[in-house]
Parts: C-alpha cells; structure tokens; sequence
C-alpha cells in the first residue's frame, strides 16, 4: 500500500490526470493518488480492471476479485491507462 509519494512527485495534482477521459471498454489500473480521500475500498489498490460506463466525474470499473466481478465507482485521478499495444500484435 503506498503511504507517501516520491520526492518528484509530490505538490500540486496534476491537472491533466484529474481531468483525463477514458472509452468505454479500455483496460485501467487503480493507483491510489494518496494526496485525495480514498473513496474506495483499499484491497483494489494496483487491481486492473475495465471501464464499464462514466457516471457524473467517476468512471464505473469492472474488477475482478476471485471469480465475481464487481464494480466500483473510482475518479480519473485513481485511474491510470493500460497499454495493450503489445497484445494485439
């Protein structure tokens, strides 16, 4: 779980993280941004997942945990793109 953040990082959140877009379907990763509140429960914390539908500012994301998916309500500013460039070659 992280706890601080690193030198470089810390100050003002960047602005283009909180407010960047996803499309339905794509494939995130939750990375907690430790200078907000956490709003979600802390197991998913580095869980990929995809997104399912934008509701109001927080996206729904579909995560699987053991066999059942379950969705959670997660704002951009945890959410971190996943490249998956290489698996469709």
């Amino acid at each position: 779980m992280l706890k601080r953040k690193r030198a470089s990082e810390r100050g003002k959140i960047s602005l283009t993280k909180y407010f960047q877009e996803f499309k339905v379907g794509e494939a995130v990763s939750v990375v907690r941004e430790i200078s907000l509140p956490l709003d979600y429960v802390k197991k998913i914390q580095g869980r990929t997942g995809n997104i399912v539908a934008k509701r109001g500012a927080a996206y729904e994301v579909a995560i699987l945990d053991i066999h059942k998916e379950k969705r959670y309500m997660i704002h951009p500013i945890h959410l971190r793109r996943i490249n998956n460039d290489a698996s469709s070659k």
